[in-house]
């Protein structure tokens, strides 16, 4: 009994390895659950007490709860068994996927995280980058949505750079939670953007059971009051002009929506909401894909150029002659109630066959598109290109294009357009935008004439392409989506 033994070396290590991880399962862990939960805690009281934010519980719940709940939803349960039945699949593994999907989707909000680690972020890059600027809020109107209600910001697409500044501007008011495509799905970026309150979609998926599986997260989501933001042009705008409206996460809110008061129900309200940049980070990659016949720089040379764009940067700060990305602005609209407008048309969405209900939803969202539209900001660039894009072979004088600039204010202006004009001075938002695009040689300067450069005239289009439906538009500047 008192004999020694003698065991492997890796025998050894693999023992001390589990008894290692053991201690720390069973006496580490618990304690830094407690940790972090208590710190958690402290974000949310204060979170309260200073923002007036106020977290619903379906936010706060564990990550595992929502997926079980999702896993065993009702509709998801009979899609999986009637998806089993068509197919010849073997019921369990129908479950596995289910159970897979369910993973994949739901997020694990951390408050900590998104108001004092992710807030902090989003605030210094974008102000690093850009000189932000809220310009247009429907103060009033937003002051009246009832504060139990669902809210849902619908934006406009330009840039990856609008999670980023949107999140920023409205973390006094709510913790958005996004839809984010596949490209996020990679290690570490995942984990944060699940922490961030994100959760994952597939676009353009055929799978009936993932998107039974979807629709019931987003419907859960917002049964529970979980403010949202969606994009309905499914993806960066190309050439820089609003995209036609997709609505699949439209209709998933609405299929499901009930106008009527009582028993807990919410009233479903949608904020307009248009952003402009004077520079968009992706511009010419976007523009890229409107000649599909042209060559693609690889991997390797995109990585290059990234890399080469980044230094040509820090070199300009380093020797004091970097300038930030221009202006970047965002306006809020009037608020959208689904409740009145419901009312009014005598519409009860639940009771709807599919194709009424696409209809319907379809004329929601054209409806509130066309609301984002009359919010973009115009800004200082978009403003300058917009003249010299009208005749890209012609040269003008500075005095030319800035009595054509000026114009061009009187005329956005009468049509109810949103101008974010500096400093309240139009000779400094001209200078402003004829800056910005002869630095980036995209107009020339040639003995006192401006003219557009003939290689650049695509990134020109792109950016009076991002103000071009508003010329003409005669309507008043009370946004006129409620």
């Amino acid at each position: 009994m008192n004999e020694p033994i003698v065991l492997p070396l890796w025998a050894f290590v693999v023992l001390a390895g589990l008894a290692g991880w053991a201690a720390l399962v069973l006496l580490l862990a618990p304690g830094m659950r407690w940790f972090f939960r208590r710190r958690i805690n402290t974000v949310i009281r204060q979170i309260g007490a200073r923002l007036h934010v106020e977290l619903p519980s379906f936010k706060l719940t564990r990550r595992q709860v929502l997926i079980d709940r999702l896993f065993h939803d009702p509709k998801v349960q009979a899609t999986a068994a009637a998806h089993a039945r068509e197919t010849g699949e073997a019921l369990g593994a129908v479950w596995r996927r289910v159970n897979r999907y369910a993973r994949e989707i739901v997020p694990s909000f951390n408050a900590y995280l998104y108001f004092h680690i992710g807030y902090a972020i989003a605030r210094a890059v974008a102000r690093m980058l850009y000189r932000v600027r809220i310009g247009y809020v429907d103060e009033a109107a937003l002051a009246r949505v009832d504060p139990k209600s669902t809210i849902v910001f619908v934006i406009n697409h330009r840039s990856n750079m609008d999670y980023v500044l949107v999140a920023f501007l409205a973390a006094e008011r709510a913790a958005l939670s996004y839809a984010v495509g596949e490209w996020a799905r990679v290690w570490p970026l995942q984990q944060l953007v699940r922490a961030m309150g994100a959760y994952f979609v597939r676009r353009n998926s055929g799978d009936v059971l993932y998107r039974t599986v979807l629709a019931r997260y987003v419907q859960m989501a917002t049964e529970a009051g979980v403010t949202q933001a969606v994009f309905p042009e499914g993806g960066l705008s190309v050439d820089g002009r609003l995209r036609q409206p997709k609505f699949g996460l439209l209709d998933y809110m609405l299929k499901g929506f009930d106008a009527s008061e009582g028993d807990g129900k919410r009233d479903l309200v949608f904020i307009p909401v248009g952003l402009n940049y004077d520079r968009v980070l992706e511009d010419r990659s976007q523009l890229l894909k409107l000649r599909p016949q042209a060559p693609r720089p690889g991997r390797l040379r995109g990585l290059a150029t990234s890399a080469g764009f980044l230094a040509h940067h820090l070199w300009l700060a380093l020797t004091s002659r970097w300038h930030r990305f221009g202006y970047a602005c965002v306006n809020f609209g009037t608020p959208f109630s689904m409740r009145s407008y419901a009312r009014e048309r005598r519409l009860h969405f639940p009771a709807l066959d599919d194709a009424a209900r696409r209809a319907e939803v379809s004329a929601v969202a054209t409806r509130l598109m066309e609301a984002v539209g009359r919010l973009i900001p115009v800004l200082p660039v978009s403003l300058v290109a917009s003249i010299l894009a009208r005749e890209p072979a012609r040269a003008l004088s500075e005095l030319d294009l800035k009595a054509a600039v000026h114009a061009r204010m009187h005329e956005l202006e009468a049509g109810g357009a949103h101008l974010y004009i500096p400093r309240q001075d139009q000779d400094y938002a001209f200078g402003v935008g004829l800056r910005m695009l002869t630095l980036r040689h995209i107009v020339r300067a040639e003995d006192g004439l401006f003219r557009p450069a003939p290689e650049h005239l695509d990134v020109l289009a792109y950016y009076a392409n991002a103000i071009a439906h508003l010329a003409g538009n005669n309507h008043k500047a009370a946004d006129r989506a409620g």
